[in-house]
C-alpha cells in the first residue's frame, strides 16, 4: 500500500501521512455510501417519504455499516463470493439500461429533451475553463478510485505475485468501460435541460438513475419490474463499494500496527477467520461516528465531505506515483519496460495528481461559491467548506502522527518495510 511503499522511498513520517490518506478518504466516503444504501434501500420497498427523511436514512444508513462490516469481518472469501454475484447484477443492468435508452433515443420513442451523441462530449479540449476541468479530473479520479483495493489484499489472494495487479488494471478498464457506456446513453437520452428528466434539473443532478429508471424502461409491467431492479442495483454497488472501501482500510491500519505505526491492537486477527478484527470493528465505528456527526450537523457540510474525498485520493494515489519512481529510480534504465511502467508513467501520474490538488484545494475548491458551504478563516477570509474539510481532514493526520510518535515512536527512529526477495535483489543490483 501507500504507506508501505512511501515509507521505502522516503521515509517514516511521509509512510504515516500516505497511510493516513487512504484511511481519511476511505472514512469520508462511508458517508456517501451510507447515505446512498439508506435513500435507495428505502427507494426499493416504495417508502420514497422515508427515503427523503434525514432521521431515517441515517438510521438506515447505520445499520448498512453495521451489516458491511459484519461480512468483511468474517471472511474475505464470502466478501469475494458476494462481490461477485453483485457485479454480475450491476453490469448486466446497467448494459440493459444503457442499450434500451440508446434504441429509444436513435428510434421512435426518444423524449423531448433527448440528444445525439456527440464527440465533444469526449473532448477535454472542449471544456469551458480550467476550473471546470479541475473539478471534473478530481471527480474522475473519485470515481476510478477503488482499484487498489485489489492489491491491498495481495497476501491473502492467490498467486499474490500476478492475480492483484492483474485484478487492478482489469476492474479499471471494466469500470472505465462500463462508466462510459452508461454516461453517454443517459446523457443523451435524458438531455442537458434544467426542466422534466434533464440531467441539469437540480431535482435529479444528485440521483440520476433513480429518475431515468422509469422514463428508460416504463412505469407499469416488466418496466416498473426493471426500474426497480436498477435501484436495487445501485443499492448492490453501494454494498460493493462499502466491502472495497473497509478491506483496504482494514488492511492499512493493520500493515501499520504490525510496523508499529500505530498502536498494537489494530494488528490483532480473529483465529477462525483469519481477518483483521480491530482495524475492521473501529472502520465500522469511526465510520458510523463520521457518518451520524455530519448528518446531524447539516446535510450541506456531508454534501461537501464527499465533494473533498477526490483531494485525499489525489494525496495518496499522487504520492504512489513518486514513491514508485524514487524507489526504482537505479534501475530505470536498464530496459524501456523499467523506464516506462517504474519511472516516466508513475512520475507523470504524480506530478499530474499533485497539480491538480493543489489548484483545486487552493483555488477551485477555496472559492466560498463552490459547493454548498463556506467558513471564515483567520488571517485568510472567507474559504470554501470543501477545502477547508479536505485539508483539514488530512492536517489531522499530522496531527494524530506527532502523538503517536510522542508515545510510541520506535516507528518513526527505526522504521523496518521488507520487501520481496525478488524486488530486494532487483534494486539491489544496480547499485
Amino acid at each position: 500500500t501507500t504507506f508501505t511503499w512511501a515509507a521505502r522511498a522516503f521515509g517514516p513520517r511521509t509512510g504515516w501521512m500516505g497511510g493516513w490518506g487512504i484511511i481519511v478518504a476511505d472514512i469520508i466516503v462511508m458517508a456517501n455510501l451510507a447515505q446512498i444504501a439508506g435513500s435507495y434501500g428505502f427507494q426499493l420497498v416504495g417508502h420514497a417519504s422515508l427515503a427523503s427523511s434525514t432521521l431515517w436514512t441515517t438510521i438506515a444508513g447505520v445499520v448498512w455499516i453495521i451489516l458491511m462490516t459484519f461480512i468483511c469481518y468474517i471472511g474475505i472469501e464470502i466478501s469475494a463470493a458476494l462481490q461477485r454475484v453483485l457485479l454480475c447484477v450491476e453490469i448486466a443492468m446497467l448494459v440493459l439500461f444503457s442499450v434500451t435508452a440508446l434504441v429509444k433515443v436513435y428510434g421512435s420513442n426518444a423524449p423531448g429533451s433527448s440528444i445525439h451523441i456527440s464527440g465533444s462530449w469526449f473532448n477535454p479540449f472542449d471544456v469551458p475553463s480550467a476550473s471546470a476541468l479541475t473539478a471534473g479530473i478530481l471527480s474522475a479520479v473519485f470515481i476510478y478510485w477503488g482499484w487498489d483495493t485489489a492489491v491491498s489484499v495481495n497476501e491473502e489472494t492467490a498467486d499474490k505475485t500476478r492475480t492483484p495487479g492483474r485484478a487492478a488494471v482489469i476492474s479499471t478498464v471494466l469500470l472505465l468501460l462500463i462508466y462510459a457506456l452508461v454516461s453517454t446513453s443517459a446523457q443523451a437520452f435524458a438531455g442537458v435541460g434544467d426542466k422534466g428528466i434533464g440531467l441539469a434539473n437540480p431535482d435529479n443532478s444528485g440521483d440520476v438513475l433513480s429518475g431515468l429508471g422509469s422514463a428508460v424502461f416504463g412505469s407499469t409491467g416488466l418496466g416498473w419490474f426493471l426500474s426497480k431492479l436498477l435501484i436495487f442495483m445501485v443499492l448492490t454497488s453501494a454494498a460493493a463499494s462499502t466491502q472495497t472501501t473497509i478491506l483496504p482500510t482494514a488492511r492499512t491500519s493493520f500493515s501499520m500496527a504490525l510496523h508499529k505505526a500505530i498502536p498494537s491492537h489494530f494488528g490483532r486477527v480473529h483465529p477462525r477467520f483469519a481477518t483483521p478484527t480491530w482495524s475492521t470493528i473501529a472502520m465500522g465505528l469511526v465510520s458510523i461516528a463520521f457518518y451520524v456527526l455530519l448528518t446531524r450537523i447539516s446535510s450541506n457540510v456531508l454534501s461537501d465531505s464527499i465533494s473533498s474525498v477526490g483531494l485525499g485520493i489525489a494525496f495518496y494515489y499522487g504520492l504512489t506515483g513518486f514513491a514508485c519512481f524514487w524507489y526504482f529510480r537505479k534501475v530505470l534504465r536498464r530496459s524501456a519496460r523499467d523506464l516506462w511502467f517504474k519511472g516516466i508513467l508513475p512520475l507523470l501520474g504524480g506530478i499530474m495528481l499533485l497539480y491538480f490538488f493543489c489548484y483545486a484545494a487552493f483555488d477551485v475548491y477555496a472559492d466560498p461559491n463552490y459547493g454548498h458551504t463556506s467558513m471564515t478563516l483567520p488571517l485568510v477570509g472567507k474559504v470554501g467548506g470543501v477545502s477547508v474539510i479536505g485539508l483539514a481532514a488530512l492536517a489531522l493526520g499530522a496531527v494524530l502522527m506527532l502523538i503517536q510518535w510522542a508515545l510510541q515512536g520506535s516507528w518513526f527512529r527505526s522504521p523496518d518495510v521488507p520487501v520481496s526477495a525478488a524486488t530486494e535483489q532487483e534494486v539491489a543490483s544496480v547499485g
